[in-house]
């Protein structure tokens, strides 16, 4: 077939093969660099981007990136003065992955850190660690010169008042006494038996209400980054670390296939390691929106309303999205960036 198609061109077979193999070379090479993140913050992307294209590595453009959605405390969900825990305070998860040596930092319930992007990379390259977790992160931040400072603002405690106004409604307890469903707290452990149904406060989800910007960079290397940041859930129990800083749940890279970020229930997502999933869906040769779509399905099939939505790329640039149907949710934006195309994109949720 390829002899009969190259000479009706005009070429030998083998000659068009090469040229075919080529084009198709290029076309790949032309999508990279690749900068890809959940929700439409367009200002994260830029930053991303540009840091790239003045010569930073795909590490610098993850960091710059997440660390831009702090600055600007993108939709509330992301950076100081958002998500009030049940306390009143802000505190921060986040994660930064090098998919080339497949090292990972991590922090979880940061406190009086603005940076958590900043101090997760901090905890891959000057500790043998991959995660840090609440007063003790701070610490380390602290003594890897990050300034300790504030994060509450005026919204956020307007948030906690008018929270506390509705008798801690909505909230994450669980077969406690008084009823937590009606009361606030101190909770103490109800004395069995109890319901086994799980309770999960009821999220309304809309184009101002999301969890985390997860972060996807691929250099002209083809080196692959993911990272996370997030100031968790509103009203969580204090102490609580969701799927954004966990390596496989919030996101996971590896260069020799690609990379994926999750955005959502945190507390559900991180029960099934779907970002490291959906990897290993492209491993096996599955496109990128197939690879999204198949996570997103596994999780379906115990939480059929799951607020939940992924990203994901491989390796020479291919990317897609996936995102679960529900109420207030039948649609997921996401950004994307490289020589090709710069918008703001659009997936039906499944």
């Amino acid at each position: 077939m390829g002899a009969g198609l190259g000479g009706a061109m005009g070429f030998p077979g083998s000659v068009l093969l090469i040229l075919l193999l080529s084009a198709c070379s290029v076309l790949a090479a032309a999508q990279l660099p690749l900068v890809i993140n959940t929700w439409p913050f367009k200002r994260a992307t830029q930053r991303a981007w540009d840091t790239l294209q003045s010569g930073g590595s795909a590490l610098d453009a993850v960091e710059k990136g997440c660390s831009q959605c702090e600055v600007d405390q993108c939709d509330g969900t992301v950076g100081y003065g958002g998500s009030p825990d049940e306390h009143g305070e802000t505190t921060l998860d986040a994660m930064i992955m090098n998919g080339n040596t497949i090292e990972l930092g991590a922090v979880g319930d940061l406190r009086r850190i603005k940076s958590a992007i900043s101090v997760a990379r901090a905890v891959m390259e000057h500790s043998s660690h991959s995660l840090l977790v609440g007063e003790s992160a701070s610490m380390f931040a602290q003594n890897m010169g990050f300034l300790s400072e504030d994060l509450m603002t005026n919204k956020s405690l307007s948030m906690h008042a008018e929270w506390l106004s509705k008798n801690c409604q909505p909230n994450f307890w669980k077969n406690v006494i008084p009823n937590a469903g009606t009361s606030c707290g101190p909770y103490k452990r109800m004395k069995g038996p109890w319901s086994k149904k799980h309770r999960m406060p009821v999220k309304v989800a809309n184009v101002h209400n999301h969890d985390t910007i997860g972060m996807i960079v691929i250099d002209k290397s083809a080196s692959v980054v993911a990272g996370t940041t997030t100031n968790g859930a509103s009203h969580k129990i204090q102490g609580r670390v969701g799927d954004s800083p966990i390596a496989g749940a919030g996101a996971y890279a590896d260069s020799t296939v690609g990379a994926a970020a999750a955005t959502g229930m945190g507390d559900i997502m991180m029960r099934f390691l779907p970002s490291y999933q959906a990897v290993e869906y492209m491993r096996m040769g599955i496109e990128p929106t197939t690879a999204c779509q198949k996570a997103i399905k596994r999780i379906q099939k115990y939480y059929p309303k799951l607020f939940g939505a992924m990203i994901c790329a491989n390796r020479t640039g291919g990317y897609g999205a996936a995102c679960s149907k529900c109420p207030g949710l039948d649609k997921f934006h996401f950004m994307v960036y490289n020589s090709l195309n710069t918008s703001e994109q659009i997936v039906d949720c499944i």
